[in-house]
């Protein structure tokens, strides 16, 4: 290499540095509202809360675009402790098993991260959201602001009468 091109390189890394840097304000400036928040995907073992939110690494994490409605609490006697809350929660407590990766969207009212939260992420799947999951079986209800998709699974939820939407299991009526 010869000493007259160490200048020209130079100004060139310059220049690529720049416009790298560049990209990546214009990307934290206009990208999600996590990275904005200075918050990245957050990724653990949660504890289901009787709300239906997820505690990861002390943070409170509430699923996004999905309201869960209450219900009567129920309780899993076949534990050890024995676990009651209400139907969503244990939904969600039986879904949640190992890792969860959440991406956050922005915040609650509350002061709460809101994220979309998948199990069973691997490099090969993008694993399953646990928002949708609830959905589809009728214990969580699509938000006005959420995707699309939500909005179509709880239609069919409510159309096959699947959990809030279906009859009481708990009342069992005398013949």
């Amino acid at each position: 290499m010869a000493r007259r091109d160490l200048p020209s390189r130079r100004r060139a890394i310059d220049r690529f540095t720049g416009a790298a840097l560049a990209g990546a304000l214009a990307a934290l400036l206009l990208g999600a509202p996590a990275f904005a928040a200075g918050v990245r995907e957050i990724v653990g073992i949660p504890i289901v809360e009787d709300d239906g939110s997820l505690s990861i690494k002390g943070q409170t994490i509430e699923l996004y675009g999905i309201y869960l409605p209450q219900t009567e609490r129920q309780c899993r006697r076949w534990e050890r402790p024995v676990r009651c809350a209400p139907r969503s929660a244990l939904a969600l407590d039986f879904r949640v098993r190992g890792f969860v990766s959440c991406e956050p969207r922005g915040r609650s009212e509350a002061g709460r991260i809101q994220a979309i939260c998948h199990v069973d992420r691997t490099g090969l799947s993008p694993g399953e959201d646990l928002a949708a999951y609830l959905i589809q079986r009728g214990w969580a209800l699509a938000l006005p602001g959420a995707p699309f998709e939500y909005h179509a699974m709880e239609r069919i939820a409510r159309t096959k009468q699947l959990g809030v939407w279906g009859t009481a299991v708990d009342a069992i009526s005398p013949r």
